[in-house]
């Protein structure tokens, strides 16, 4: 099967969570060398740091030796593998102002993937009904359609899932507190969605509510975040204490932890009921040490994140700027398949230049 003609049915009957190591190497080896020989005929800068590393295409490389490129690449040059005219989305990456920003450029196939998968990870956890959700951030967000923020796109992705959605800040970044009490009662005897970035639901959100003499209950809801925890951990906010936190002032209960970033929008690592993020059947890590060779399972090191869905642009085989390590494959007692890992940080700013500057050559 060539890439051109559809992954995703090949593997629209598999659960998102039940491939073993060895029948996900079968399928990761073909996909993946297929992904590369696709990029590099059709994105000219792939191409060139491909020739630069003297890359062999008379091998099926195993994938471990799949070539990857550092995040910081995609701050730096707009990476395409498909003409203009072909281009129905931009996405761009969260950051300060004065910071570079990656641009994600996606055409209609590749953004259709994204959300199908997205809905088939979500819906591990969700079930496969839609439901009603409360996003945490304000409608303003998604003003610009044709480019959209990190934010805009995770909330366009997640409000597909949705029978109706409503959001709890107003166009002031303040939580609206009215409006989401009458939504948790006008849905109090059925499953709620609860989704927004990590950061946010802790500053607008749970700062807000702790503050408020007014309560709300949403035991029903189901919450899933993720981005932004080096500001909460600045605050000594970690994932345990955010749970607890949110639950003591909303009665969320069900509160799950997502990995991901704009550079692979849709193959999402979600967390598990014992706390370790999951790799699906569209994903995989890698934990690389300073001299990227590999970690072993519970050493630290560079995260690589490895998804079958870009196809738009090369953003298959990617090294992060985060630091994690993987504790087992197919072995977690929740019972999921894949590699289970956790994120422990950013990487040092010099980690990362000397990553990039690999490529620079």
């Amino acid at each position: 099967m060539k890439y051109d003609k559809g992954f995703i049915d090949e593997l629209k009957n598999v659960p998102v969570f039940s491939l073993t190591m060895r029948e996900k190497r079968e399928i990761y080896v073909r996909l993946m060398n297929e992904l590369v020989s696709h990029h590099y005929s059709k994105c000219a800068e792939y191409k060139r740091v491909l020739d630069i590393l003297e890359y062999d295409f008379s091998v099926k490389h195993d994938l471990a030796n799949i070539p990857f490129i550092p995040a910081r690449l995609f701050k730096l040059h707009r990476l395409s593998s498909i003409v203009d005219s072909d281009i129905v989305k931009t996405i761009v990456s969260s950051g300060t102002s004065g910071q570079s920003r990656s641009t994600i450029v996606l055409d209609r196939k590749n953004s259709l993937n994204q959300i199908r998968v997205l809905a088939r990870i979500i819906s591990s956890i969700t079930g496969k009904k839609r439901i009603p959700m409360l996003v945490i951030d304000s409608p303003a967000v998604l003003k610009d359609r044709d480019m959209f923020s990190a934010r805009g796109a995770g909330i366009l992705g997640f409000s597909m899932l949705a029978t109706k959605v409503e959001y709890a800040l107003n166009t002031d970044m303040e939580l609206d507190i009215n409006k989401v009490k009458k939504f948790s009662e006008k849905y109090q005897n059925e499953p709620i969605l609860v989704f927004g970035f990590t950061y946010m639901i802790w500053e607008y959100f749970h700062k807000a509510l702790s503050e408020s003499t007014k309560s709300i209950n949403l035991e029903n809801a189901i919450m899933i975040h993720g981005g932004g925890w080096k500001k909460l951990i600045d605050q000594s906010v970690d994932n345990s204490t955010f749970k607890s936190e949110i639950k003591k002032i909303s009665g969320i209960r069900s509160i799950y932890n997502y990995y991901g970033m704009v550079e692979q929008s849709g193959s999402i690592f979600i967390e598990c009921d014992r706390g370790y993020l999951h790799t699906s059947i569209y994903s995989d890590v890698i934990m690389r040490r300073n001299d990227f060779t590999i970690c072993d399972n519970n050493e630290t090191g560079i995260i690589q994140v490895i998804s079958l869905l870009p196809t738009s642009y090369p953003g298959h085989s990617i090294l992060t700027e985060d630091s994690g390590v993987i504790i087992g494959e197919d072995d977690c007692s929740c019972g999921k398949n894949g590699k289970y890992f956790l994120v422990t940080g950013r990487i040092k700013s010099a980690e990362v230049r000397g990553c990039s500057d690999t490529f620079k050559r």
